[in-house]
């Protein structure tokens, strides 16, 4: 994340920032519910809805401080298959450790370095991104779920089976009937070839 970004987010999202700063020993624990409200503020493509709790518990190891989050909850994304609006369950346990340092960076995917002067971090692009990276990459509705038009002039189009209601598959071929594919192939013959129908060639 850079620099200017984690700033903004600082900015937008002062709810979500947990200060170090004389943390006392033993395990702190905070509660976040994400809204619509949340995702229009984050204003990133793949997640634009959702309804969650985030359980978030904080505990100080030596110099360094341990979170570990429980998120759970819905998120409303587009079917892959018809683009309709579907409902996602999220239900993720994500950990992430933070340092102080002169100023911020991310040492790896879940480490990183906080300026020690301010003493604190937000943690609102982390829970995004915790969001984000729990969802499948092939997420579609249930069988029978999915917009029936979109389906139907899918199916006009793809060899690729689409389930039906029941969890059936079906394929419907390219060219819809045997007419159509004859006339394209009688387009596509090559000119020169029909001059040689008509001769008898010896042996």
């Amino acid at each position: 994340m850079h620099r200017l970004f984690f700033e903004t987010i600082v900015a937008k999202f002062s709810l979500y920032n947990i200060s170090l700063k004389n943390f006392s020993p033993g395990v702190h624990s905070y509660s976040f519910a994400l809204d619509k409200k949340f995702f229009d503020a984050i204003d990133e493509e793949e997640v634009r809805k959702g309804t969650l709790k985030v359980e978030l518990k904080v505990r100080k190891v030596a110099a360094t401080y341990e979170f570990d989050f429980d998120i759970h909850g819905i998120v409303q994304i587009p079917c892959d298959r018809c683009l309709d609006e579907m409902d996602q369950e999220i239900d993720t346990h994500n950990r992430l450790i933070v340092k102080m340092g002169k100023e911020y960076s991310e040492e790896s995917d879940e480490i990183v370095v906080i300026p020690e002067e301010e003493g604190e971090i937000n943690i609102a692009w982390f829970l995004y991104e915790f969001i984000a990276l729990n969802i499948p990459i092939k997420h579609v509705h249930e069988p029978g779920k999915c917009n029936r038009t979109m389906t139907k002039k899918l199916r006009k189009h793809t060899v690729i089976p689409i389930e039906e209601e029941g969890g059936e598959e079906e394929k419907e071929p390219l060219v819809e009937d045997d007419t159509d594919f004859e006339e394209n192939q009688q387009e596509t013959t090559d000119p020169r070839w029909d001059i040689l129908k008509g001769l008898e060639l010896d042996e």
